[in-house]
């Protein structure tokens, strides 16, 4: 038996902040990770490491990117985004299920727990590959999204691992949490080589269920057990299921998830040598299905506010395939995660020769709803990627609200996508203390939970960038509450 005052599980970003937050008080720490030491880092590891914020303007985000120019300033428009803002889009997201007080405890901590990861040493930097486009002369940024980690995913966790080890929090890899039982005032975990531990507080920050293909038909439904994996193999729902085993509540969206248009020839499972092979802009291009229709507004709103949608779309569609179309002037404007060298590219000097190389594609279907589309698009509308531009078409039975470019500039560019899961929304309800709730809305003494396993937030739709957010401010709440317990 090994004896600790504050014991996290996970190692993602919500685990290694809950972890440096607790060390931060004294406590003595231990982060126990089921996987091995390369793959540590959870979910956070695949991530593109953007983070949403509240802020009133560039001062508060000099604040976070303290190297960040004069001339870079002076080139962008940085806006402001502000508490009712972030507050607002993720409560509207929600169809307003989500807590309300935990909602308000993660946005107004939004900018002060950030400012903390920056001395844990994170580094911030502008969004521009992702969500600036320049127009008019300087880079405006759209979505509600202007900073991310440098390194991305990877960044982050290696940086906050980094001051973990520094800082003395004992990480044990290969140790994959099995049981958790009451013990006294505080809580004893056995893990499944059989290593126990004990401690007065314990943080869970072992993800959802997204992984585990069992729970995933069960819960969000048939079909659901052939989507890819696009996070960590690990996050099976071993922390849902302990903490429902010592009288947690579930909650939340249980049939919901965050799913994307993700690579029709990517691995099975999420794999950190081949990221980015989401699909994500498909809002400045077009999307059908093998039936050579169209199957949702590609320009309803950024795609902050609809990619984690479009998993579900797509798994709905015959073969669970579809295809994202781009001529050169969208094609421009696409990011790096379209340049990876295993995207399944296909290319066409002509919208009859792309045709006939996607296999599998009602030909002859597509290039009439081609043709529909085109004649469609109100070009007398000015586009601008950087706003909602009201560049929409016109008489179609699927409209394009936005961005509404038609396609006629070769080459031709397609992409086969199919669904890829990143996580899933339901699990346990906490209160804004990050504490685990009973089915009476009681706190389990010492238990603790931040990150996607938190029931509490994400119903129906996903804003990017938020999921990190959430997992630091709450993480970082938990562990600072568990090392309390010490000597309580």
């Amino acid at each position: 038996m090994q004896d600790y005052d504050v014991i996290v599980l996970g190692s993602g970003n919500a685990g290694l902040c809950a972890a440096l937050s607790a060390r931060e008080q004294g406590a003595r720490v231990a982060l126990l990770e089921r996987a091995p030491q390369r793959f540590r880092g959870g979910n956070s590891a695949h991530t593109g490491g953007a983070f949403r914020v509240a802020y009133d303007g560039v001062d508060d985000l000099r604040q976070l990117m303290p190297d960040l120019l004069d001339s870079e300033v002076e080139n962008s428009d940085f806006g402001r985004y502000s508490s009712d803002d972030f507050y607002g889009e993720l409560a509207a997201l929600s169809q307003y299920r989500a807590d309300p007080e935990v909602l308000d405890t993660v946005v107004g901590e939004s900018l002060p727990t950030l400012r903390w990861m920056t001395g844990k040493g994170v580094r911030f930097m502008p969004i521009y590959g992702r969500q600036a486009f320049k127009v008019e002369g300087k880079y405006r940024f759209w979505g509600g999204l202007t900073i991310e980690v440098s390194g991305g995913g990877l960044g982050l966790v290696e940086a906050l691992l980094g001051r973990a080890e520094r800082d003395g929090v004992e990480l044990h890899y290969d140790c994959r949490a099995q049981a958790l039982t009451r013990d006294g005032d505080g809580w004893r975990i056995r893990c499944a080589d059989g290593r126990e531990f004990r401690a007065a507080g314990v943080v869970l920050a072992t993800g959802g269920f997204h992984a585990n293909l069992a729970w995933r038909a069960q819960y969000l439904g048939p079909g659901w057990d052939l989507a890819k994996v696009r996070g960590t193999r690990y996050n099976t729902g071993d922390g849902i299921q302990m903490a429902l085993d010592v009288g947690a509540v579930p909650y939340g969206n249980w049939s919901g998830c965050h799913a994307v248009f993700y690579d029709v020839n990517a691995p099975e499972l999420g794999d950190l040598d081949r990221l980015n092979q989401q699909k994500n802009y498909f809002h400045l291009g077009l999307v059908v299905n093998a039936d050579g229709k169209r199957f949702v507004d590609e320009g309803l709103d950024f795609r902050n506010y609809t990619y984690s949608g479009m998993g579900a779309k797509v798994l709905q569609q015959p073969s669970g395939v579809a295809w994202q179309l781009f001529d050169q002037h969208s094609h421009d404007l696409l990011p790096d995660e379209y340049r990876v060298r295993q995207a399944t590219r296909i290319q066409a000097d002509s919208l009859e020769e792309l045709a006939g190389k996607l296999e599998g594609i009602n030909a002859n279907a597509l290039l009439e709803t081609l043709r529909e589309y085109n004649a469609a698009v109100r070009r007398e509308v000015p586009f601008n990627p950087a706003v909602r531009d009201g560049r929409s078409t016109t008489g179609l039975a699927i409209p394009k609200s936005n961005w509404a470019n038609p396609l006629e500039q070769p080459p031709f560019v397609a992409y086969a996508v199919t669904c890829g899961i990143t996580f899933t929304f339901g699990g346990l309800k906490v209160n804004s203390g990050a504490e685990v709730l009973d089915e009476a809305d009681q706190p389990l003494p010492g238990l603790y939970a931040a990150g996607e396993l938190v029931g509490n937030l994400y119903y129906v739709k996903y804003a990017g960038g938020a999921g990190l957010t959430s997992g630091s401010v709450l993480g970082r709440i938990a562990g600072a509450a568990a090392a309390a317990r010490r000597s309580a």
